[in-house]
């Protein structure tokens, strides 16, 4: 192993520090992306032509925000919206300052992904249960989010995945993580092993987060 992973084997302090960042970026910004795209999702979901709360304008307006936010490519995104996460966090740098760019560039992804889940609900059920008088609080949370579950789970995974991409992107230029070490020190070094060792763990978070989404998808399913 000294032969094959030298540089690996004498930065395991530096690597189990990356790790930790990289899962808690991932972590963090998921649940906040999660909220808002959740939210979101849900709203275009009711708002649009057709929906148990349809209102063409806010869904207008919803739609164009999600388009817009989505059309940014998350490079430079993380320029942009650099001022809010100084107002925000205080800084520009670190892994906490990450979180701000993260979860402005994945929340509109997965509220799309969620918009999408629920319009595979089944419009009978929705009408048998306006039918019996439930209101649209009770028709969101009885029928489009419990029958649309197993789908939900089935993006948010996707959405995880996506995410952890994108903590490796702002690891590039200063967030830290597997990111920070794979291209700061195993690409401006000439350490490969250092760059292969960091792919390896990512892709094993991707593996574990798909194996994960799959099996509670089919539990929620049945």
């Amino acid at each position: 192993m000294a032969n094959l992973i030298p540089n690996v084997l004498q930065m395991k302090a530096e690597f189990v520090q990356a790790i930790w960042e990289t899962l808690y970026m991932t972590f963090a910004a998921a649940i906040v992306a999660a909220i808002l795209g959740l939210l979101l999702g849900v709203a275009l979901v009711v708002t649009q032509a057709g929906g148990i709360l349809e209102d063409r304008l806010l869904y207008s307006l919803f739609d164009k925000v999600t388009n817009l936010l989505r059309s940014i490519p998350f490079i430079i995104l993380l320029a942009v919206i650099s001022p809010l996460t100084l107002f925000l966090v205080g800084t520009t740098v670190g892994t906490t300052a990450s979180l701000v760019p993260l979860v402005i560039g994945i929340f509109p992804f997965y509220a799309r992904q969620v918009q999408n889940a629920l319009l595979d609900v089944d419009q009978g059920v929705i009408e048998a249960a306006q039918a019996m008088g439930s209101s649209p609080t009770e028709i969101i949370f009885r029928v489009y989010l419990r029958e649309g579950l197993p789908d939900i789970i089935r993006v948010s995974t996707l959405t995880i995945i996506s995410l952890i991409g994108l903590t490796t992107m702002a690891g590039a230029i200063g967030a830290g993580g597997l990111g920070d070490v794979a291209i700061s020190i195993g690409y401006a070094r000439f350490e490969n092993d250092v760059t292969f060792a960091a792919m390896i763990i990512i892709l094993i978070f991707v593996f574990t987060f798909q194996l994960i989404g799959d099996r509670l998808a089919k539990v929620f399913e049945h």
